[in-house]
């Protein structure tokens, strides 16, 4: 496959630690929500296994935040998605699939409660910021949208929490899995969670201020020396060993929630006010025609997946894979998949149409990790 620079312009943002992914080496990038996401450092293999057994800095600054702050923030933030938002309490995270008015997925962020009348949403790769705007526009809500000088930056692997603490100190080891605490770091103060893109655990820094970027990024590499802490980003094989799904490859707003296993997080009966409730409420009651499936592939390590990879049964189109990727720990490629209620079931066999050729495949019940 030919592959070609990305030309570089103002179009495109850098971002705050834009000069420490440089010093550290950076391969491959791609483009998410008009920035930078290094995805490469030494190769996808090696970033992996140095995920699952170090700690690693990861420049996700793309997660642009869209901030809703004003006495209608709470009834604007329970419009945009299904899920029930008003046992939220400020200090916590939620995963929120987004919907426009036909169910469709506008994006899958988290939602950052940070009190009663100021929400961030960190957001995937779509534009979501103006179907925000034009809601609190067009229903003449009594809010603020915009999008604050927050960047991400995530601190993920098994010895992050160790790690994390040595900066912000003992107390950030108390934080709880989606929940958030309030931290100073030379003066500024910096939302930190217990969350992040991969299933090996670790935070998530809301970094306050683009200067402090890169004053951050070296103390964390300086107190992890001796952890072996390297730069990394969201590793392609990790991800899709543990489930985790890519806004724009795996689901789109063809996609509905619950096409997309993500009915767990819907709570359409109760979501009051939700743009998309109506239309959900159809999906909930009569299904989806197609689900998101996990799927190995026989065989010699796939081709890179840039494409839909047909999914056939008896010369029938039934599916397609969206990301594919050999797994060294399992053995086999590993895939995500959108496959017909007729052809789901855990242990189907289907034919993937890749690139190098037709491969067996196989629907599993559940994700690797």
């Amino acid at each position: 496959m030919l592959r070609k620079a990305i030309s570089p312009s103002r179009r495109l943002r850098r971002t705050p630690f834009s000069q420490g992914v440089e010093r550290a080496g950076v391969k491959a990038y791609t483009v998410y929500n008009h920035m930078l996401l290094p995805t490469v450092f030494r190769s996808v293999e090696e970033d992996y296994r140095h995920l699952k057994e170090a700690v690693q800095l990861w420049d996700v600054a793309c997660e642009r935040q869209v901030e809703i702050r004003g006495p209608d923030a709470g009834r604007l933030m329970q419009m945009l998605t299904p899920r029930d938002l008003r046992q939220m309490r400020p200090g916590q995270c939620y995963y929120v699939p987004i919907v426009d008015e036909t169910g469709g997925m506008l994006n899958d962020p988290v939602a950052v409660k940070l009190a009663e009348d100021r929400w961030w949403i960190s957001i995937a790769d779509s534009d979501l910021l103006y179907w925000v705007k034009g809601l609190a526009y067009g229903y003449r809500l009594d809010v603020l949208v915009d999008e604050p000088d927050i960047s991400p930056l995530a601190v993920q692997g098994p010895k992050a929490e160790e790690l994390m603490a040595r900066v912000f100190g003992d107390a950030v080891r108390g934080i709880r899995f989606f929940r958030f605490g309030h931290f100073d770091f030379r003066g500024r103060d910096m939302v930190v969670a217990r969350s992040g893109y991969s299933k090996q655990g670790g935070f998530e820094i809301y970094v306050n201020g683009s200067d402090m970027g890169m004053p951050l990024w070296d103390a964390l590499m300086e107190a992890g020396a001796d952890l072996d802490v390297h730069a990394g980003g969201p590793n392609l094989i990790e991800r899709i060993e543990g489930g985790l799904l890519s806004y724009g490859n795996d689901m789109t707003d063809d996609n509905t929630p619950h096409e997309c296993w993500l009915g767990r997080f819907c709570n359409t009966q109760s979501a009051i006010g939700c743009i998309g409730r109506d239309a959900l409420l159809r999906v909930a009651k009569e299904g989806p025609v197609q689900q998101i499936r996990p799927i190995s592939i026989d065989g010699s390590a796939v081709p890179v997946c840039d494409e839909y990879w047909p999914l056939m049964s008896d010369g029938r189109h039934v599916g397609r894979i969206s990301s594919a990727a050999w797994s060294p720990d399992f053995g086999t490629n590993v895939a995500i998949g959108m496959v017909r209620i007729t052809h789901w079931d855990a242990g189907t066999r289907l034919q993937a149409i890749a690139p190098d050729g037709t491969r067996h495949a196989v629907v599993h019940e559940a994700f690797w990790t």
